[in-house]
């Protein structure tokens, strides 16, 4: 039994390394492609693109002198411009020497101001792109809700659900309208503590009363990961009958008495597939995104909840679906730059830092769900590294953005030996983080 979990997490591991690393090939690729072609399009010569880092596995020069090469580490990449001394693109002051003006043009130092910004700032603009180029691939492919609470397929549930149909439109919830999705919600919203629910819908012109489980049942429709609901074992699909002995009849039910456990231990009845199983699980503290802008510490399980039915969907046009991707891609920046914030403050807990392990074990986690969930995960690691990029700290993008800012007010590029040392102290910011976040997510939040 044993060597079956070892070889079980084994798989699991290697599964995670695996599509993390397809992730940050992905990703670094789109960062680094964003440097290296508008940097040729601003008349600047790109020596060096590598994936990777470390010794070089492969490599070929195009016809316009770039060499690109595929290194051993693959967790990063850079390009290194002409003139420059190393990735970070400090000047080479040996490198210069000699050259003619129209070379001395073609480097990164020599470049004129707004050509060397629009550079520097494309590789995060890049990333922006990806993740918006992805949520509205998602949307596309998955379609959106339309209006009406149209049901589109009915879940696997232990409760009686034979008087639902395919394709039914629920007209009202307990003799109260619903003549759209958000109102079907907020009604359903106030039947929380009924197992069963009077429906009225309209099939084929006429109008049907009918019985049916509560609209909002405690059915996993997703697990996190890592989460509590993950170590226990629970899986998407499953429904929570029970916590800490009381009958569940709707998910709304469930927070409110995981709140009440203080983070104790929980116990669970579920329903999967015809079978009754008991589980156990402790709570985890997690800050979460307030509607005012905010967040709240709360205790979770990890487990998402949704509709008894899968709404009725339809195709969205192009315009509609990046629309709807910006709207998603704007608001988890805002989520992520005020989660900053509050944990600068000291606010919410610096235990949201996660590391490249983290990262890995999120994205496999993700993989595993499907190709979907692998893609919005891909989405959103790709919007938190250009945001990441855009900090001004030397070493980063935002910190050449920084200087060059000091430049344009001032009028003279900043000293070479301040730029070394702000650069080691950049360098030094980040190692202290990536460790930080590697105790995080190793050794544990205390």
């Amino acid at each position: 039994m044993d060597f079956t979990n070892d070889l079980a997490n084994l798989a699991s591991s290697v599964w995670s390394l695996g599509s993390f690393l397809i992730a940050i090939v992905v990703i670094v690729t789109v960062h680094e492609f964003g440097h290296y072609i508008v940097g040729r399009w601003c008349g600047i010569q790109a020596e060096v693109f590598s994936l990777g880092f470390g010794r070089r596995l492969y490599a070929w020069t195009d016809k316009r002198g770039t060499r690109w090469q595929i290194a051993a580490v693959p967790l990063g990449g850079f390009v290194r411009f002409k003139g420059d001394v190393d990735a970070s693109s400090r000047p080479d002051p040996a490198g210069l020497q000699g050259l003619s003006e129209s070379e001395k043009r073609q480097t990164m130092n020599g470049a004129p101001l707004w050509a060397r910004a629009a550079t520097v700032v494309a590789g995060p603009v890049a990333n922006f792109l990806l993740a918006l180029v992805l949520f509205a691939a998602v949307i596309l492919w998955k379609g959106v809700a339309v209006d009406q609470p149209v049901i589109g397929a009915l879940k696997d549930l232990p409760f009686a659900t034979p008087h639902l149909q395919v394709g039914d439109t629920v007209t009202a919830l307990e003799g109260q309208a619903t003549p759209d999705l958000t109102a079907f919600l907020t009604v359903a919203d106030t039947l929380a503590d009924k197992p069963i629910v009077r429906y009225q819908v309209t099939r084929a012109d006429q109008s049907l009363n009918l019985d049916g489980p509560n609209p909002l049942p405690a059915y996993a429709d997703s697990v996190q990961s890592p989460s509590a609901a993950e170590d226990a074992g629970i899986q998407a699909g499953d429904v929570i009958l029970k916590a800490a002995g009381q009958d569940i009849a709707s998910f709304s039910q469930l927070p409110k008495l995981i709140e009440a456990s203080g983070g104790a231990p929980v116990d669970l009845t579920l329903w999967r597939k015809g079978q009754v199983i008991n589980v156990t699980l402790t709570p985890r503290s997690r800050d979460l995104p307030t509607a005012d802008g905010g967040f709240e510490t709360r205790w979770l399980i990890g487990v998402t909840g949704g509709l008894v039915f899968e709404p009725l969907v339809r195709s969205p046009t192009l315009t509609e679906a990046v629309s709807l991707a910006w709207q998603q891609g704007w608001y988890m920046t805002k989520v992520n730059l005020s989660g900053l914030g509050y944990m600068v403050a000291g606010k919410i807990s610096s235990c949201n830092v996660s590391s490249p392990i983290g990262m890995a074990k999120a994205v496999g986690a993700a993989a595993r769900s499907g190709w979907e969930s692998f893609l919005q995960t891909l989405a959103l690691v790709s919007l938190s590294i250009g945001l990441l990029n855009l900090f001004p700290i030397p070493v980063l993008d935002g910190g050449h953005l920084v200087f060059y800012f000091y430049e344009a007010v001032t009028g003279q590029k900043p000293n070479a030996a301040a730029l070394q040392v702000l650069t080691m102290i950049g360098v030094g910011l980040l190692a202290a983080l990536m460790l930080f976040a590697v105790f995080n997510d190793v050794i544990g939040c205390v």
